[in-house]
């Protein structure tokens, strides 16, 4: 299955559901290349991106995941990279 490279930028507004944040992007772990986050004190919000190569069907359903949590927006932008299977 061929494989895109994309960004989810993440802000989380209730840092209660950060648990579940996180244990979704868990699950995803395999195709995640890397993340970042910045705590934005003075607005009282947290910034992440994480950076994903994966089939789309996949980033479609991580992103979607991230967006149905409470207190959390995702937005996802892609990449012209995309890998065919071999």
């Amino acid at each position: 299955m061929e494989t895109r490279v994309a960004i989810i930028g993440i802000i989380i507004s209730n840092p209660e559901q950060v648990g579940k944040l996180n244990a979704v992007l868990h699950e995803y772990g395999e195709y995640i290349i890397g993340r970042m986050g910045i705590p934005y004190r003075q607005k009282g919000i947290h910034i992440i991106s994480v950076a994903i190569d994966a089939p789309q069907n996949i980033i479609n359903a991580l992103s979607g995941k991230i967006g149905r949590l409470d207190g959390i927006s995702a937005k996802t932008a892609y990449s012209d990279v995309i890998t065919k299977p071999e």
